[in-house]
């Protein structure tokens, strides 16, 4: 939502521009811009309340030295844009694990092993994979 004003004075009296702000025709021509408005309230010689499809506002007029102060606000609403859909969930993936009760297991690159009484099995495989030739 954005708030807009502005101020003028304009070198007219207040009874001529009340006269053009409380006629609707009049009222809808200088707010064009704003799209189609229709006046919601109106304080004799002095405020006009109107609005539109996204916009709301007042017009005020008030004697001021050598002419009338003119002051517009607007309340511009910006509709929220609607949330994102929600994603299907993802297709279910079955995932199959094979657990191996052995000292060492090699799995293309991958050694792993039980527990540190399999280490020297596990060094060997890996020194094996690397081809690294052993002192043995």
């Amino acid at each position: 939502m954005s708030e807009v004003q502005a101020r003028r004075t304009l070198v007219k009296s207040p009874p001529e521009l009340w006269a053009k702000l409380s006629d609707p025709e009049s009222l809808r021509e200088h707010l064009a811009e704003f799209g189609e408005i229709r006046i919601t309230r109106t304080e004799p010689e002095r405020t006009v309340a109107w609005e539109g499809e996204q916009v709301r506002g007042t017009v005020t007029i008030e004697a001021s030295g050598w002419g009338t102060q003119v002051s517009l606000s607007a309340r511009i609403d910006v509709p929220e844009p609607p949330p994102p859909p929600v994603p299907p969930p993802p297709d279910p993936v079955e995932h199959s694990v094979r657990v191996v009760d052995e000292e060492v297991v090699v799995d293309r690159n991958l050694v792993t092993s039980r527990q540190p009484q399999d280490i020297p099995a596990f060094i060997r495989e890996t020194l094996q994979l690397l081809r690294v030739p052993s002192r043995a």
